[in-house]
């Protein structure tokens, strides 16, 4: 126990599955019937037959085959004093007929057979011409043409019964039942992590030196369910995947092997968690196949697993130890088993968990658009400009054209207020900023109609509306050929147009 404690640490803990030993805490349990034995055999017997008995005898070499090796000792002794009994009465016969019992001492008569004088003597000739034997005191004569017909007779008969009774001793002593001894399987199956994968598994070994050619293993699930029709289905039987489709089911069974079938969507134990496991009812039944080597005939074992003898949270001890030039198998912990940490849910439960996004993870992603990202869609997208990129509706609403582009985002933008009714109408610093030639184009026009969005609302009138519907004209550059050339230090109201400095004048 210290060396095992030392090989796989102090946390695990060697489980002895030893049925023998009975625990006073544990609730004992009610052993309910099994579909198939620990030891391979089915519990299910045939009753009701009626008229298909009849089956049995038509396929009689079979039937004596199956037959258990009493029944088989009997038939064979029977069968053979049986026929002697008679071929002896026949010879007897042959003899009293023809009055050879009554000169059996005479030596000037011929009988039939030589030296028969009664029933135990004719049995003697059989037995001696049977069993070719020969010992030359009893001897058929040439007088006694019956006699040669009931000669061949015996030899065609005798040489039937020999071949009919004695193959089958040989094919029953040489059935590969027996070597289906020397295969062992595992007490109990255990359910744990491999690979980061819940998985059932259960040991197979081999007791012999001699290999099993072309072994190959098969489990089934033996369950009684209903389906959705409403029918019944008592002991239905479901494949276990335990590598099929790659090729793991193909056993080279020389040293102990671990046999591991997947839980995945596609398993019957999709939904089994630990709680589960103590109220479900099923059987697993594993069926292992190979050639023996020896014979080159079929050989096949079985066993079985319940529920009560599926420990989850267990996996088996290494028995595979390397020696000094061999390697070493200990079959004495074959079916030992330690605990290690298992989660107690099922497959579909550790999905379910992971499938649900976490509110911690999950980023709130907010989109901001300023009015320099319109500017840039306005002009048209730039390739390699990340950080201001319009949406799909800016982006159609850009290629209709410039003006109702404008229009339409101005009036997205000012819904609860109203735009300034004209030029005149706006503060002295945006009139300078608009009126300034050389140096307003299309995109500060832009960007001026919407810096006019939130000012107070201002009446309308006629002339305005009928000067908005009518399409933009270019600022002129006024000139001054009389008068002194603009320098920097002047006032700005000087670079405005006539109308709007008198406009201003007004003010």
């Amino acid at each position: 126990m210290a060396a095992l404690r030392r090989k796989f640490g102090e946390d695990y803990q060697v489980v002895n599955t030893n049925r023998g030993a009975t625990f006073p805490s544990a609730p004992v349990k009610k052993k309910r019937q099994r579909f198939v034995e620990k030891n391979g055999r089915c519990n299910v017997q045939h009753g009701n037959l009626g008229g298909e008995t009849s089956r049995y005898l038509s396929d009689l070499f079979t039937t004596l085959v199956d037959l258990k090796w009493r029944w088989n000792l009997l038939i064979f002794i029977l069968t053979y004093t049986i026929a002697w009994l008679v071929m002896a009465s026949m010879w007897w016969i042959i003899a009293y007929i023809r009055g050879d019992l009554n000169h059996g001492h005479d030596a000037s008569y011929t009988p039939c057979v030589a030296n028969v004088y009664n029933f135990p003597s004719a049995f003697l000739f059989f037995i001696e011409t049977e069993a070719t034997i020969g010992y030359g005191y009893r001897y058929i004569t040439e007088k006694c043409p019956e006699g040669i017909i009931l000669f061949l007779f015996q030899s065609l008969l005798g040489s039937i019964v020999d071949a009919f009774l004695i193959g089958c001793m040989f094919i029953k002593m040489s059935q590969p039942k027996k070597r289906a001894e020397t295969l062992m399987f595992s007490q109990d199956a255990v359910i744990s992590q491999r690979d980061g994968r819940l998985c059932l598994m259960f040991r197979v070994g081999n007791l012999r030196n001699s290999h099993m050619v072309s072994a190959q293993i098969r489990c089934k699930l033996i369950k009684s369910r209903q389906t959705p029709e409403g029918e019944f289905l008592p002991l239905d039987q479901c494949e276990l995947d335990v590598g099929f489709g790659t090729g793991a089911d193909q056993l080279f069974l020389v040293s102990p092997l671990t046999i591991c079938h997947e839980i995945n969507p596609k398993s019957p134990f999709f939904d089994l968690s630990q709680r589960s496991l103590m109220n479900e009812q099923f059987e697993i039944v594993v069926i292992l196949e190979g050639i023996v080597e020896t014979t080159g005939m079929t050989c096949q074992a079985r066993t079985s697993y319940t529920e009560d003898e599926v420990l989850w949270g267990h996996r088996f001890l290494p028995v595979m130890s390397l020696e000094e030039g061999f390697f070493r198998v200990d079959y004495s912990q074959f079916h030992s088993t330690f605990e290690v940490p298992t989660p107690p849910y099922s497959v579909k439960e550790y999905e379910e968990k992971s499938s649900l996004p976490s509110p911690l993870l999950t980023p709130h992603r907010e989109r901001v658009f300023s009015m320099d990202c319109l500017e840039t869609g306005e002009e048209g997208p730039h390739p390699g400009s990340a950080s201001c990129k319009l949406p799909s509706k800016l982006q159609k609403m850009s290629s209709s054209g410039r003006e109702d582009l404008q229009r339409k985002v101005l009036r997205l933008s000012s819904q609860h207020s109203e735009k300034a009714s004209s030029t005149g109408d706006l503060p002295l610093k945006l009139q300078r900023l608009g009126s300034s030639p050389g140096q307003v184009d299309g995109e500060a026009r832009f960007h001026l109609k919407a810096l006019k969005v939130g000012f107070q609302p201002m009446a309308m009138s006629t002339g305005d509306l009928h000067q908005r519907s009518l399409p933009p004209t270019p600022a002129a550059i006024p000139t001054q050929p009389h008068g002194p050339p603009h320098t920097p230090s002047g006032r700005p109201e000087d670079n405005l147009p006539p109308k709007l400095r008198k406009m201003n004048a007004d003010r």
